[in-house]
């Protein structure tokens, strides 16, 4: 009799973390929060008769004041076979974030596709301090539950991409799985006293009202049991090492969480010293975060607004985004009609929803063109740095030290 009632506790106390484990991830699903005029018709595409050759996953983070670059950045930004989460600081008006949500909802083709969400569970993000880490984090977690996909993307919505996705999925096709795509270096320079030494709270941990970072009147000694590297915040991931970092086989990940609670920027070297620590992973890092950003000089902490003067060496780059820009900059304007082959409130130029001619623009999914791309000039260009990123004299060369 006892050893029943000893299985039956056993059993309720399995199914009740099981429960936990499993509960669903909390979305804003805007097809289902809205009624939306006219009604949508889901497009399911499982039936498809053509699927893409690789999905990216973007997490698009943006903070009081950015609706406006939100609603540009989706939509040059967009497409089918891609999977995008946007996640409003709760320290924005819930107007702010109301209007993002009633944007989603309202556009006809995210519902058709179901594949553009807004956290519904917004994080406090104090600049600077780990909650802009764990809310990268949060985001990946989300978007792995979620969905499939090859490569995870982070921007912010002072970002904009200078290739259509149907250039970088074309560009990406021939790309290995695993490859991280990430900015890290192991000479951390001035950041070794401004940032490995330092002692920081954020109060964005524990406290409901946002305020600045504080720091702790004592230093540190640098790590022994690992080494630190820095980098760019801005990374493209592979699914893989995504998935290391959330439920990692080894405790390095949640160690260097932990330890990069109390350090300042953690998004500019959590992910390099994982990546760079890890004998699973340090062998597939390219060197690059795929960014065009111009730096102040010195000491190259702060990106410089970009503006029409940088446009020529911003497209020589091929990089396949660029950061950061002021909300509707006339660069912008000049990257949507000449990169992007983007109409006014229209889609950037796709095989989904081309009309035949890129002058007259993207407005609508064609059911039947779902699957074919139409990749530019710059998916070339954009496949020509990849190459060379990857090829066997540069690649080895950009491995962790």
């Amino acid at each position: 009799m006892l050893s029943i009632k000893i299985v039956i506790v056993f059993f309720m106390l399995t199914s009740l973390l099981f429960f936990f484990l499993f509960i669903p991830t909390r979305l804003t699903t805007p097809f289902s929060t809205f009624k939306l005029e006219p009604t949508i018709n889901h497009f399911n595409t499982t039936m498809a008769n053509n699927s893409y050759p690789v999905a990216f996953a973007y997490l698009i983070t943006a903070s009081k004041g950015d609706v406006g670059k939100i609603k540009r950045l989706v939509r040059a930004l967009y497409h089918p076979g891609n999977y995008y989460l946007i996640h409003m600081d709760s320290g924005a008006p819930e107007a702010d974030h109301r209007a993002v949500v009633e944007y989603v909802a309202k556009e006809q083709v995210f519902g058709q596709l179901r594949n553009v969400w807004v956290v519904g569970k917004r994080n406090l993000v104090t600049y600077r301090g780990p909650t802009m880490l764990s809310t990268t984090l949060h985001g990946m977690a989300m978007l792995l539950r979620s969905c499939n996909w090859d490569w995870f993307i982070n921007l912010s919505a002072s970002d904009y991409p200078l290739v259509t996705q149907d250039d970088m999925i074309q560009a990406f096709s021939q790309v290995p799985r695993d490859i991280n795509f990430i900015h890290h270096s192991s000479q951390l320079g001035w950041k070794l006293n401004k940032r490995g030494k330092p002692i920081i709270i954020d109060p964005g941990l524990y406290s409901l009202k946002k305020s600045q970072i504080w720091t702790v009147t004592k230093q540190r000694s640098l790590p022994t049991s690992f080494k630190l590297y820095t980098g760019s915040a801005w990374t493209v991931l592979s699914r893989s090492f995504a998935e290391y970092c959330i439920i990692g086989w080894e405790n390095l990940p949640r160690i260097l969480l932990l330890y990069y609670t109390n350090f300042v920027s953690s998004p500019e070297g959590y992910f390099q010293t994982l990546i760079c620590n890890s004998k699973d992973y340090k062998n597939t890092t390219s060197n690059n975060d795929l960014h065009f950003i111009t730096w102040d000089n010195p000491p190259k902490q702060h990106p410089r607004t970009i503006g029409l003067k940088d446009y020529k060496k911003m497209v020589l780059s091929n990089r396949p985004f660029a950061r950061k820009f002021k909300k509707n900059d006339p660069i912008l304007d000049k990257i949507d009609r000449e990169l992007l082959k983007r109409h006014h409130g229209q889609f950037s130029f796709g095989g989904w929803c081309s009309e035949g001619d890129k002058h007259k623009g993207c407005k609508s999914l064609k059911i039947e063109s779902y699957g074919v791309l139409k990749p530019g000039p710059a998916s070339k260009k954009l496949k020509a740095l990849l190459s060379y990123s990857l090829s066997s004299k540069v690649f080895h060369k950009q491995q962790c030290r």
